[in-house]
This record gives structure tokens, sequence and C-alpha cells, in this order.
């Protein structure tokens, strides 16, 4: 291993998300233009071969933490056989679903060695779900989540988006749902790439939920950025990710990889470095991560978004 990826204001850079594909079963209105967007081809994305070899070459330069992502991973075909080649490497990686096909694969991935399960659920409620979701059906993503919870998946988390006017309401619910159900859920403030009035600020809210039901912060191994707490009266987690009022770009650690090549040095860069194209003609890939880290941002720029304007281009 080289001695590890350091960008220009000291921060080590050590966690690769990955985008597997742009496609996906849902139409969530905030991760989707309501229009769709013209799909990549499979010749325009990295190849299972390539994401090996790209996650190889990571893991040399020191990148410890790996999440696949989409769109929605397991819409890709293979993937299964993937994570097993994942597994193999005996890397530290988790999966982000929105869950709708776990009840089918929850099973296979976990006899692939999958171990570790983001979900992401933006609401508990059946009409609700299906208008965010562009008609997917709630019911779908409980089975899943059953699925998977009588595997040994630890942890399994739940992921919610909160947005001002669409879901702001259920913040309680899911807190008293994730302690009946022994899941984790974390709340994440709404990153504006496409509608600024959706965002909802979490910090008010989170202190006024700690107080009044005297939860306890807590540490949770390979949480991120997510302030934990716990009830005294039951074993769940409750994160919050206080993305907008509180950045943790000091702090940041991770770079992005979309589905067609292009490595990210932050959520909301411009542009990336193009390290399909480096692999495809028989170069070092090494450059382009090295070139991502030198242009990591002291801080992102919400007025900056350039092409990678919607989620399910980028991975979340």
């Amino acid at each position: 291993m080289e001695n590890g990826l350091i960008d220009r204001y000291n921060r080590k850079i050590d966690y690769l998300r990955i985008s597997v594909t742009d496609r996906c079963n849902l139409r969530c209105f905030y991760c989707m233009p309501p229009c769709g967007i013209r799909k990549l081809s499979s010749q325009e994305i990295l190849k299972y071969e390539e994401l090996i070899e790209i996650i190889k070459c990571a893991r040399e330069l020191g990148i410890g933490k790996f999440r696949i992502t989409g769109g929605e991973p397991l819409v890709r075909k293979g993937i299964i056989g993937f994570i097993e080649k994942l597994a193999g490497l005996g890397i530290d990686f988790s999966l982000t679903t929105n869950g709708i096909l776990l009840n089918r694969y929850g099973r296979d991935l976990f006899n692939a060695g999958l171990s570790r399960i983001n979900i992401s659920l933006d609401t508990l409620k059946e009409n609700r779900f299906n208008r965010i979701t562009g008609g997917g059906d709630i019911r779908e993503v409980f089975s899943g989540i059953d699925a998977v919870r009588k595997l040994n998946f630890s942890p399994i988390k739940i992921n919610v988006v909160v947005m001002r006017g669409i879901n702001d309401d259920e913040i309680i619910d899911f807190i008293e749902w994730g302690k009946r159900e022994l899941l984790n859920v974390r709340f994440i403030e709404f990153m504006p790439l496409s509608r600024e009035d959706y965002f909802y600020p979490l910090k008010v809210i989170m202190d006024n939920i700690i107080e009044e039901r005297k939860m306890v912060s807590v540490e949770v191994p390979g949480s991120g950025p997510a302030r934990n707490f716990k009830s005294t009266d039951g074993d769940n987690i409750v994160g919050f990710i206080l993305s907008r009022s509180e950045p943790f770009c000091n702090e940041c650690n991770r770079l992005r990889l979309t589905s067609n090549g292009m490595l990210l040095p932050c959520l909301f860069s411009r542009e990336g470095v193009d390290l399909k194209k480096v692999l495809r003609e028989g170069g070092d890939i090494r450059g382009p991560f090295y070139e991502a880290v030198s242009g990591k941002p002291e801080k992102h720029n919400l007025n900056g978004i350039g092409q990678y304007q919607y989620m399910n281009q980028i991975g979340g």
C-alpha cells in the first residue's frame, strides 16, 4: 500500500462511493426529473471487471471503505456475482438500495458475502410513498426489510431524506417505528441538487427530540458524519446527518465514481476526472485518483452544480 491519498487541506481520502448503474426501478421526484434522463448504454458504463480493477487500485492507494450505489444497484444484471468478487477481495464494503428487490435478492446477497446494508425509505405511508417514488409499492420495501432482518445483516440502516412539506411530519413516526422494529434510522438533510424549496433544517428538531426523549450520544464506528443517539429504553440508533446546517466538508474523506467512470472530488463537483478513458486506453489509473484528490475543494459549492444535477447520476 502507498502512503495514502491526502488532499490540499490535509484530509485523508479513504472512502469511495461507487455507482454501478444509473438505472432505477423507482422514479423519486427529487432524484430524477419527471421527463427522465437518457439512459447510459452498456458500453458507456464501467464493466464489472473494470470496477474490480479500479477497486484494487483504490485499495493500494489507501482507500479502505467502499459503498455500492446506483441508481438502484440491484437492477443491474450480474450484481450478485460482483458482490461475491468484492467479498473475495476482503475489503470493507456495503450497499445502498431502495429495498424493492431485497425480498428477491436478500439471501443471495448475504450468501455472496454482503453483511452491511442501507435502505433508502423516505416515508412510512403507502400513498405518500407512491407519490414520492412515481408509482412504487411500499409493501415491497417492507417485505424486503423483513427478508434481510431474518438474515444476519448487521447493521441494517434506514436512510430518510427529510424534505419540507413532503415528509417532515414523519420524523417521530420513523423514530417510533425504528424502536419497535429494532432498526437504525438516519435522518438526512436534503441536499438541493435541483430543488431548494425542499430543504428542511434538522438541527432544531434534533435538539428538541434529544431533550424530550432523553437520548444520549453514542459513538458508532463507520457511521461517517452522522450524529448518533440512543434512547435509554431502546437498542436502536437514531442518527442525524446535517449536511447543510452543519457541513462536514472539513472532515470529508470521500470520492465518488459515477457509473460511466467519472471520478468526482465532491458531490457538487462541476466536472470529474475521466477514469474510464484512462483505463480503456491502458493508462495508469492511479493518475485520475491523484487528480481528483488534488481537485477536491475546501468546501462544497451549492451554486456550482454542473452536469450532474440528479442523484441517480451520482449515487448519492
